[in-house]
């Protein structure tokens, strides 16, 4: 039988297209709903339904960052879930899920939309293999965080990272940070001799970074590319990386590994 998540916040658009899939497709059984984007991936991680129905607008954790997650931490000996995003109608978005080809569907759900995307999707399972997460999947969520994610304009580079302890500001180069990594509400700032935290999110400091120096290579992960020392690929598609002045391994996920190729 083919399982299914549904991850939407608000209860009434929940029971409408939980209804709706009862209807046209009677052998599909919803395992889970969940009302946050973390509780849709911990159900579906934990699950392991062969579609997810993510609402772009989560609480918490967007349905395209939930996607990321699962796309990271998604068991190896898992077949990866159908994703369809589910969107209020936004031009953008929609043009960016049309230049990806990824399954959405636009509030409210019309009923011949829902049944050309459960068309798509049968067509779909039937050519699943059990593997991980496809290199168009993941080719395709990573454009989708870019146009989500991307600044409305430019900032300013950050060139001095202001870390605070107390009433004590150390002011932090930022050719001195190896890598930054996210801790709940703050970052961790690491260089070669210390570790600081600073109150922002990742996303936000992201928008300050200069990408062709700073990569991301794990959601929670930025390193300062001329601190890589050396990457190996292990069999599941992850890159463990090897740092320049620290002895920690980073690893990064299959989302981010495209950036690893030898020339």
């Amino acid at each position: 039988m083919t399982t299914a998540l549904i991850a939407e916040d608000e209860p009434l658009l929940a029971d409408e297209l939980q209804s709706e899939l009862a209807r046209l497709w009677p052998d599909l059984r919803v395992v889970a709903r969940a009302g946050t984007g973390e509780q849709a991936v911990e159900q579906a991680l934990r699950l392991r339904p062969d579609l997810c129905f993510l609402d772009i607008r989560l609480p918490g954790a967007s349905g395209l960052q939930a996607a990321q997650c699962l796309a990271e931490d998604w068991a190896d000996d898992a077949p990866f879930p159908l994703l369809v995003f589910v969107t209020a109608y936004d031009q953008y978005a929609v043009q960016a899920f049309d230049a990806q080809a990824v399954d959405y569907l636009v509030k409210p759900v019309q009923l011949a939309r829902l049944e050309r995307c459960l068309r798509r999707l049968r067509e779909r399972l039937a050519a699943r293999a059990a593997t991980p997460p496809p290199e168009v999947t993941l080719a395709q969520l990573r454009a989708l965080l870019a146009a989500a994610e991307a600044p409305p304009q430019p900032l300013p580079p950050l060139r001095i990272v202001q870390a605070q302890q107390g009433a004590l500001i150390h002011l932090v180069p930022i050719d001195d940070v190896i890598y930054f990594e996210a801790a709940d509400k703050y970052v961790r700032v690491i260089t070669a001799q210390r570790e600081l935290l600073v109150r922002m999110a990742l996303r936000e400091l992201l928008a300050r970074l200069d990408p062709q120096a700073f990569w991301q290579v794990h959601r929670g992960i930025v390193v300062q590319a001329r601190y890589i020392a050396t990457a190996l690929r292990d069999d599941s598609g992850r890159v463990r990386l090897t740092l320049r002045g620290r002895p920690e391994t980073l690893v990064a996920s299959r989302l981010y590994a495209h950036l690893f190729r030898g020339l």
